[in-house]
């Protein structure tokens, strides 16, 4: 814990974000389009620290002909300022594609489209961020008894340095998920791992190596992985293993999208647990383990194709889960188990691909003993307010923000982009709300977690 020494005044920043995803570049650009439309003394200094060495969002899952599945109109901006210049349709301008665009009469781009389109936003606000810089601690910066400051200790190449600030933002993203007792091998991926590993393989379009793939899961990225192997490796056995009966498609209609909309949120957070629990599952089906209904038929399609041809390597082992797999000297061998029957199958594969999601990242877990100040819900949540402010302790006097990990708070769109360009301006108020006070003069580094 810091402690202040009489006389000092460290400058500091009114906010530092952790993580610098689509979140977090929608929070720059806000903060970015305030700070353009007021004086000095009323502009907000901020800093974002990303450990990667530039700007990436699921690199992994950028299949060439894999689309958004949320309106380009949910962008980083236009739902908060519909006029900004960090639009999508700005972004297709300046590459010369809006009237291509237009004529193409889809609301839902291509995602290698939309990373693009994130990163040109980044780069238009790159003064803000600090890449090749992790965050490896968070440390309380006391006075009079209260913690008026939080030290962020980041670290870049071998060095290590300590930068203070007023406000938090933490939007870490997701993480990969894998079953219990799995880890990601060699031949054993995650389906982020996928457009990375997967050139290794050799046997390109013409090839007759890899063999055989195994995916396992029933949602979008393990029906897009199926769909993407089976045309990248036109030899190879593509083996589908999941627990229902067949994909299920999303509910994308206009009415079930509702649980998108901004309100919803507000109806969200301040519904009792058990509507809360009710909604999720009225609505899971909006997001959660289902696919795209035009994948759909077309795998369907493409199965009933080779049935005809009488060469079918599009295999579907419905109502199974794999129960064991394993690295061996050539591959992979998976344990595929009947539901119905319990019966199981030893199957070998060259790599086995887990689709199995994504979870929220510890939002307290780099926070140290900050994490002591913040309060919980009797399930042990993280309570956060509806501003997304972490509740915390009196003495706490600085606001720590999550971008995610919200879910059983303000809902389904926690984890999406559907809401992200609301969600920061309603942090952004929240700060000046508060009374955020702002430095004339850039932010430094301090020398270590001391008063200077």
């Amino acid at each position: 814990m810091s402690q202040v020494l009489p006389g000092d005044a460290p400058r500091v920043h009114d906010l530092i974000g952790i993580g610098f995803g689509p979140s977090n570049v929608a929070m720059a650009i806000a903060l970015s389009e305030h700070n353009a439309h007021v004086g000095r003394q009323e502009s907000v200094t901020a800093r974002f620290f990303e450990q990667q060495p530039s700007f990436g969002w699921h690199r992994g899952m950028l299949i060439d002909d894999a689309t958004m599945q949320v309106s380009f109109l949910k962008d980083l901006v236009t739902l908060r300022n519909p006029a900004s210049e960090f639009s999508f349709l700005c972004y297709l301008q300046s590459k010369n594609r809006l009237i291509d665009f237009i004529n193409h009469k889809s609301l839902f781009p291509l995602r290698v489209e939309f990373h693009d389109y994130f990163e040109w936003a980044a780069a238009k606000v790159d003064d803000m961020v600090s890449y090749g810089h992790e965050v490896v601690s968070v440390t309380p910066f006391v006075h009079d008894g209260a913690v008026e400051y939080l030290d962020v200790t980041v670290r870049s190449g071998e060095g290590l340095e300590t930068h203070r600030a007023r406000n938090l933002v933490i939007g870490t993203g997701l993480r990969p998920l894998m079953p219990e007792g799995v880890e990601r091998r060699d031949r054993i991926w995650h389906n982020s791992d996928l457009l990375r590993k997967v050139d290794g393989l050799g046997g390109g379009p013409g090839g007759t190596r890899p063999s055989r793939f195994i995916v396992v899961g029933a949602g979008q990225s393990a029906a897009e992985n199926v769909a993407y192997l089976h045309r990248r490796f036109p030899r190879a056995e593509i083996c589908a293993v999941f627990s229902r009966y067949g994909y299920s498609p999303a509910d994308d209609s206009g009415f079930a999208n509702r649980i998108f909309d901004p309100g919803a949120v507000d109806d969200f957070f301040a519904a009792p647990e058990s509507v809360k629990s009710r909604l999720m599952a009225y609505h899971g089906n909006t997001n959660y383990s289902v696919v795209d209904i035009d994948l759909i038929d077309d795998l369907y399609r493409r199965m009933y194709q080779e049935k005809v041809l009488g060469a079918e390597r599009l295999r579907f082992l419905n109502v199974s889960r794999v129960t064991d797999v394993e690295e061996t000297p050539g591959g992979v061998r998976a344990t595929v188990k009947s539901l119905v029957t319990g019966e199981e199958t030893p199957l070998d594969a060259d790599v086995v691909v887990f689709a199995t999601g994504y979870g929220p990242a510890d939002p307290l877990g780099l926070l140290g003993e900050v994490a002591d100040r913040c309060l919980r819900d009797d399930e042990g949540r993280v309570r956060v307010e509806r501003d997304y402010r972490i509740a915390t302790e009196p003495d706490l006097r600085c606001g720590i923000y999550l971008q995610g990990g919200t879910e059983h708070t303000h809902g389904i769109t926690t984890s999406l982009l559907s809401n992200t360009a609301i969600r920061v301006g309603e942090i952004l108020d929240s700060l000046l709300d508060r009374g955020i006070k702002s430095t004339s003069d850039e932010a430094r580094p301090v020398a270590d977690g001391t008063a200077r």
